[in-house]
């Protein structure tokens, strides 16, 4: 199986998730909302206002996030790039290995990102 087809497994998957989701939320909502209960239709409401307030102090630096995730890609890159050189056989892009390490990067990114905004949120 090559990476493309995981990967457009991978999104279909996720995809046809989110649709039915969606969808289900929607006429949940439709159905108690017709049976008179405005005030509970506020309850599937993914966003709630304890969450938004999170939400709010944890998007409050969207360019440290990025800064973070872009710079840690490129440190992927730049590992991939040393192991080519010092192990030429690696620069066989015929597995996974190379995904694998950007990818791992790319999280440390968005990890280090969450660490820094929940000691903010802390404070």
């Amino acid at each position: 199986m090559h990476i493309g087809e995981l990967l457009m497994a991978a999104v279909v998957f996720f995809s046809i998730i989110t649709f039915v989701k969606t969808m289900s939320s929607h006429f949940l909502k439709r159905k108690i909302i017709k049976t008179g209960h405005f005030d509970r239709a506020e309850i599937l409401d993914q966003n709630t206002d304890v969450e938004v307030k999170k939400q709010v102090q944890y998007d409050q630096y969207p360019a440290l996030k990025w800064g973070l995730v872009a710079f840690f890609g490129g440190l992927g890159f730049i590992v991939l790039e040393i192991l080519g050189v010092y192990y030429p056989e690696f620069k066989n892009y015929r597995s996974a290995m190379p995904f694998g390490i950007f990818f791992m990067f790319t999280a440390i990114g968005f990890l280090a990102y969450y660490l820094i905004m929940s000691k903010k949120v802390k404070e």
